[in-house]
């Protein structure tokens, strides 16, 4: 087979023959580059078309993801800063209450610690480097966690005070103190002679002289364990107040608490009178300790 290429010009007529090996190799070849060349066009086409924006898209669309995961990881550093400042505030709140408490535990004077105001604090605002006016969140969050520490160790410390006060106060509750009527001391503890023989006999109590009905209080907490006549004391009222103290009431013209009844410090137990074995009215008082019978005066005398 033969191929005729015939120019333009005034030169004669080319003949190719392809039945020659060397011949269709050269034309293969130039067949083979010219394929190549115009896919290499096509390529370049290709780029140029679609390669500004792409390039162009793909830089913003980075940029907005690096943005994105900076305010979720912000987002996310603010919540905890939150739930941590909710823990504080309600920790707060229990230290207010627990300092309301011990001052009125403790009979503080009013106004030594108002916990509803700040503590005052002051002084000049002095530098202490570059970058005074950022803290950084690291920074932020630790003082916070420290914050926490310390609100937890105040917290056992004031609630091991609080504990303590309170141990006092009912225990001081349960001690027998104060006058158990108005009165005078007619007759003390001890050794006396009988108001009756004149032999020497011994006072298991003290006698505190007041007229007939003069209201007679408990003088500590506790519960009502007897009430009603006793060979020689009258009309009587008993009171156990769980502590190894029991009190007794003697001598009284009316019975007011009744057996089982619980009385606190100041109720009224009884009206003071003349019954039983006595010369006129009073009340016969007595402190027990552990079944034993014990001077009342150091209790009369003392204050709650």
């Amino acid at each position: 087979m033969q191929i005729i290429l015939v120019p333009r010009g005034h030169k004669g007529p080319k003949t190719l023959d392809l039945a020659c090996r060397r011949m269709r190799c050269k034309v293969a070849a130039m067949a083979v580059a010219g394929a190549v060349g115009l896919a290499g066009m096509g390529a370049a086409l290709a780029l140029a078309i679609a390669g500004p924006s792409h390039t162009a898209a793909a830089p913003q669309g980075s940029a907005d993801a690096r943005v994105a995961r900076i305010q979720a990881d912000a987002q996310r550093d603010i919540d905890a800063l939150a739930v941590k400042l909710g823990q504080l505030q309600a920790q707060s709140v229990r230290l207010n209450a627990l300092g309301e408490r011990l001052t009125q535990v403790g009979k503080l004077d009013d106004g030594e610690f108002n916990f509803d105001e700040d503590p005052g604090q002051g002084g000049p605002e002095l530098t202490t480097g570059k970058d005074e006016g950022a803290m950084a969140p690291a920074a932020l969050n630790q003082g916070i966690d420290d914050l926490a520490g310390q609100f937890d160790v105040q917290q056992a410390q004031l609630q091991a005070l609080n504990d303590l006060l309170l141990d006092r106060k009912i225990e001081s509750s349960l001690r027998p103190t104060g006058m158990p009527v108005n009165g005078y001391i007619s007759s003390f503890f001890g050794g006396r002679p009988d108001p009756f023989s004149g032999h020497s006999a011994r006072h298991t109590g003290i006698d505190i002289a007041a007229p007939t009905g003069t209201p007679v209080t408990a003088v500590a907490e506790g519960m009502v364990t007897f009430a009603g006549l006793r060979n020689g004391y009258g009309d009587v009222i008993e009171i156990d107040h769980g502590n190894g103290y029991m009190t007794r009431y003697a001598h009284n013209s009316k019975l007011v608490a009744t057996v089982g009844q619980r009385v606190h410090v100041g109720d009224v137990i009884a009206r003071a009178g003349s019954t039983g074995r006595s010369t006129g009215s009073h009340v016969h008082f007595e402190v027990w300790y552990h079944d034993r019978v014990v001077n009342p005066l150091a209790f009369v005398r003392s204050h709650r």
